[in-house]
């Protein structure tokens, strides 16, 4: 069983994709370090990598009715900023970390949201003490599981999340993110090191 499983039960749900709604850019090439980039245009990006954002942006919590959206908003960020990709990276990288970002705002307006529609005589429908318990410990465990990674170095959190919370293994992970087979083994290794510590830490904190 993967290690993350052991705090937050993800879903198994198949990715809706959004239609592309801007125009689409073509081709652009940056000069990098004597190094010609070539950009890839949108409509590539776009086609390659929807599928990998989409479930991105469901692994860090978006909710399932949000996922198109979500996947949308991404998008349009990829395509505002495609002409700043530099090609340092691997693409997956900065694609992830957008993802990432905009997983962050949905959480936070869905909890802003629901915080301002909930009444204040409302009271919650009562559930059995295990749905309760199953509830809390899956928003609980989330909520870990972002603290954790936030804390993580960005080159390790992304082999970690990949492998950890989409259940890719090691070498798909490093053909994505074109990295040597044992520089992807040699991140989850230390990222699920640091992962291990920062959970034991918050549990000795919270005792």
């Amino acid at each position: 069983m993967a290690l993350i499983s052991r705090i937050f039960a993800g879903g198994d749900g198949s990715a809706v994709l959004p239609a592309p709604t801007v125009q689409m850019p073509a081709v652009a090439l940056v000069l990098d370090d004597q190094d010609v980039v070539e950009i890839p245009s949108f409509d590539e990006v776009y086609v390659e990598h929807v599928a990998f954002v989409w479930r991105t942006l469901r692994a860090f919590g978006v909710a399932e009715p949000q996922l198109e959206d979500a996947t949308q908003d991404a998008f349009v960020v990829v395509h505002r900023r495609l002409p700043e990709w530099e090609g340092r990276a691997a693409i997956t990288t900065w694609l992830f970390a957008i993802a990432r970002r905009v997983a962050c705002s949905y959480r936070r307006k869905r909890g802003t949201e629901r915080e301002r529609n909930q009444p204040l005589d409302e009271q919650p429908e009562v559930a059995g003490p295990a749905d309760t318990f199953v509830a809390l410990s899956r928003a609980q465990a989330a909520a870990t599981v972002m603290q954790v990674l936030d804390g993580i170095d960005e080159d390790k959190r992304v082999v970690f999340a990949l492998v950890e919370l989409e259940q890719m293994s090691v070498p798909d992970v490093a053909r994505m993110l074109e990295l040597n087979l044992n520089t992807a083994y040699s991140r989850l290794r230390l990222a699920r090191q640091a992962f291990e510590l920062a959970v034991r830490a918050l549990a000795k904190g919270a005792q």
